[in-house]
C-alpha cells in the first residue's frame, strides 16, 4: 500500500481515505441491538472479526425484500386493489397498516431475533 502525503505548514500529513461507511437501515440496527443485548458473545466475535457490518447489511437487505414480498402476498390474499384504494381510502390504509404490522412481526421473529 502506497501512501501519499501533502504539506500542511511544516508538517507532512498522510492522505488517508476513510473506509466506506456501511448502509445499515432500521432492520440492521434492530439486529445489532438484539445481538448486543441477547447474544453478546456472537456480537463481540463478529465485531472483532470485522464481519458485523456485512452481516447487518445482509440482514437489512433480506428484511426489506421479505417485507415487500409478505405485504404483496397478504394484500393479494385480502383482495386489496388500486380500485379499493380509490373507492375507500381509509379502509385500504387501515388494512395495509394491519398487513405491515403483521409482516414486521414475522420479520422480527424469523430474521432479527433468531
Amino acid at each position: 500500500m502506497k501512501l501519499t502525503y501533502h504539506w500542511e505548514g511544516d508538517y507532512l500529513i498522510p492522505d488517508l481515505i476513510p473506509p466506506e461507511s456501511p448502509h445499515i437501515g432500521i432492520w440492521g440496527e434492530r439486529r445489532r441491538r438484539f445481538l448486543r443485548r441477547h447474544q453478546r458473545p456472537i456480537y463481540d466475535a463478529m465485531l472483532m472479526n470485522g464481519t458485523l457490518n456485512a452481516h447487518l447489511e445482509e440482514v437489512d437487505q433480506s428484511a426489506e425484500k421479505m417485507l415487500d414480498w409478505i405485504m404483496t402476498q397478504m394484500a393479494e390474499r385480502k383482495g386489496l386493489t388500486e380500485t379499493m384504494k380509490a373507492d375507500n381510502q381509509t379502509e385500504w390504509v387501515r388494512q395495509m397498516n394491519s398487513i405491515r404490522n403483521h409482516a414486521e412481526e414475522v420479520i422480527i421473529n424469523d430474521l432479527i431475533c433468531k
